[in-house]
């Protein structure tokens, strides 16, 4: 229940980031408010790792445990709705939702994550998170020494070979079409014993998301366990583009070693200013950005 329609900073998208961060700015005795659309990109994986304490775990129990920890601080307050614009308001900002709520705030911070674009492939998006994966240092483990496959194509599929042989020598490339690997990079998979496969992909075979083997549109297959790729993605959130904050050429939210952005008042954390997404990062982003911005309302107070 919101009670004030004013906060001294307010999270916009209350995952691990923003919990963390929200924790952080509660036990600096602040106000916060925590707008949150319920859509995390991980909703569909089975498990999270590489996490003390809770590794193996689902990402919706973290979350749960987590929000558990966020209702013994009273000055947090949570609304569910999706943020659809923000303006500059008396040395702050107003932020306004789907659902025609508008909120006033002194500091702003995104830890909105970002939406992966799938590809049209029958059976990809099933398996996206479960076997089908973004991260070694998150998932790797569980499917070492196993038939693995990387979907991808020149620099970034061969980086992502060598990144992956870590975990297993029984690699295959998947171009999904022609190759564009130059012939050093072809000679160095060969010596790998990296088998290159050009045909392109028409189907994920699995069942229920656990990948039994890639089906190409000539109608042969190969048997594999697992898949790691790379997506193209979208900012979940579009205000930081409304307020003009500074991206990256990766088309991340630039931010600065406090997590401040290119807009004064306004930070970031998080997956959508990041290309390592796990949870441990995000909310080791979260607790950084949370400090700084505490830091900057005592600076302006004191």
């Amino acid at each position: 229940m919101i009670e004030k329609a004013s906060f001294d900073v307010i999270i916009i998208g209350g995952s691990y980031a923003g919990m963390q961060a929200a924790m952080t700015l509660a036990r600096a005795l602040r106000s916060v408010l925590v707008i949150d659309s319920g859509e995390p990109c991980n909703r569909q994986t089975p498990h999270s790792h590489n996490f003390l304490t809770h590794d193996g775990e689902s990402p919706a129990a973290i979350s749960l445990g987590a929000m558990e920890n966020l209702k013994l601080y009273t000055n947090i307050s949570f609304y569910k709705d999706k943020a659809v614009y923000s303006m500059p308001y008396n040395n702050g900002f107003e932020v306004g939702t789907l659902s025609g709520k508008h909120f006033i705030t002194r500091k702003l911070l995104f830890s909105s994550g970002v939406k992966d674009m799938m590809p049209a492939i029958t059976g990809f998006a099933k398996c996206w998170g479960i076997s089908i994966l973004h991260c070694p240092y998150c998932h790797g483990y569980e499917v070492r020494n196993q038939p693995t496959g990387i979907l991808g194509n020149g620099d970034m599929g061969f980086e992502f070979v060598k990144l992956i042989s870590n975990w297993t020598d029984q690699l295959t490339l998947f171009t999904n079409g022609k190759s564009s690997l130059t012939d050093e990079q072809r000679y160095k998979l060969k010596s790998k014993k990296v088998n290159v496969v050009e045909h392109e992909v028409k189907e994920i075979v699995h069942q229920n998301g656990h990948i039994e083997a890639l089906k190409f549109i000539n109608d042969q297959s190969v048997e594999v366990k697992a898949i790691y790729t790379r997506l193209p993605f979208n900012q979940h959130c579009h205000i930081p583009v409304q307020l003009g904050c500074e991206f990256t050429n990766m088309e991340l939210i630039k931010i600065d070693g406090f997590h401040l952005t290119s807009v004064p008042g306004v930070y970031a954390a998080g997956d959508c200013t990041s290309p390592l997404r796990s949870v441990a990062s995000a909310v080791s982003g979260g607790m950084m950005a949370g400090a700084s911005i505490n830091k900057d309302l005592i600076e302006a107070d004191f």
